[in-house]
């Protein structure tokens, strides 16, 4: 099994609070974890119709059987059992003795907020990140690989499992959380979110292309972010003058997913225009992966004249900023825009991760090879 960075911090919340909540995207390694974690207490899967029934039926005496605590999988599944789960765990004062998991962040969250506000310690489990998988792959290779666990515990081909997590969130979890009537046009919408990687966010020209009204393209993009296919990246607030740019940018969670959405082949990636979007794509997403458990406050800094940063941290030591490029070899014009963000923070910390391999600092930048971003100091 591959050690999860998350792991500690589970355990630690277990020991203090009586419910732990583990969310994420499907196949991310949720159940996985948290049954080894917590190997000592019964397993109850709620995709399994009979306990999912029991639990519906008879919730006070379902729970009655784990007076020493339990692991429910895929609790959204069940969610008029969170009403239970606060009484059951009031009266029980135990730490750690409910643990959840569950993949729809939506119904999840929602009942959450609505049951155990203040008895519950919630952990999101992303795909794999390149310190837990221990040794990247050529970047081409990563980039179509993605990070899904199964991935690299099992040999199975991306496009099959892609294909297959494609079909298994649009045909079950869409249609679980909203009744989207036409699915073969929501999967069209999310190839176009997938061509749009590392772009800002215009609404109105995705409803366009997608040929659905501006409101529904809201919708299906809430439910695309909401149950962990889409990050949007929002733009950073502070005000230096100039009038800045405020839609957000959109991104994906798991870099193999918008890959395959896009219809790319490994021998067109290396000149394929997406390869740049998809390398700020990957590197956007593993310093969110990084920042975690905290919450990963990252922005990116656009104003109207062009002036752009990818990716801004606002981290313990001040606000880095960050440019991206996809190229194996540094070039000069790699700091064009952190010079000018330079000009209007001073003090900022400014870094360019790129493609190539050779780790450098010059002129107070320092360049990071891509598949060593677990070495930066937040």
């Amino acid at each position: 099994m591959i050690n999860r960075k998350l792991g500690p911090h589970i355990l630690s919340a277990a020991k203090q609070l009586p419910v732990v909540a583990i969310t994420g995207p499907r196949q991310s390694g949720k159940t996985t974890l948290a049954r080894s974690l917590f190997a000592d207490k019964p397993y109850v899967n709620f995709e399994n119709l009979d306990d999912r029934l029991l639990a519906k039926q008879d919730p006070r005496g379902f729970l009655a059987q784990f007076a020493d605590g339990v692991v429910l999988d895929e609790i959204q599944n069940a969610p008029e059992l969170f009403s239970y789960i606060q009484v059951f765990v009031d009266e029980h004062q135990k730490p750690g003795q409910i643990i959840l998991t569950g993949s729809q962040n939506f119904l999840l969250m929602e009942s959450i907020s609505q049951s155990l506000a203040g008895r519950v310690a919630i952990f999101h489990l992303l795909p794999l990140s390149l310190e837990e998988i221990g040794q990247a792959l050529p970047l081409k290779d990563q980039i179509l690989k993605g990070f899904y666990p199964r991935l690299y515990q099992n040999e199975i081909d991306p496009n099959l499992f892609y294909e297959n997590y494609i079909a298994t969130y649009v045909e079950r979890d869409v249609r679980l959380i909203k009744n989207v009537q036409n699915l073969s046009q929501f999967q069209i919408f999310m190839q176009l979110c997938a061509h749009r990687v590392g772009q800002l966010l215009n609404l109105s020209a995705l409803a366009l292309d997608a040929g659905i009204s501006v409101n529904t393209a809201k919708q299906w993009l809430s439910l695309l972010e909401s149950s962990y296919v889409i990050y949007l990246l929002r733009p950073y607030h502070q005000n230096y003058g100039k009038r800045l740019v405020k839609m957000p940018k959109i991104y994906f969670y798991d870099i193999g997913l918008a890959t395959h959405l896009s219809g790319i082949r490994r021998e067109d990636i290396d000149r394929h225009p997406l390869k740049g979007s998809l390398f700020e794509n990957l590197v956007v997403m593993e310093f969110y992966k990084t920042l975690l458990p905290e919450r990963p406050q990252i922005y990116f800094w656009r104003d109207k004249v062009g002036h752009e940063i990818d990716c801004l941290i606002d981290g313990k030591q001040g606000v880095l900023a960050i440019e991206i490029k996809s190229s194996q070899t540094i070039q000069q014009d790699f700091t064009k825009n952190l010079r000018h963000w330079l000009t209007l923070n001073p003090l900022a910390k400014a870094s360019v991760v790129y493609g190539g391999s050779e780790h450098r600092q010059a002129d107070n930048v320092q360049y990071v090879p891509w598949d060593k971003l677990s070495k930066f100091a937040f």
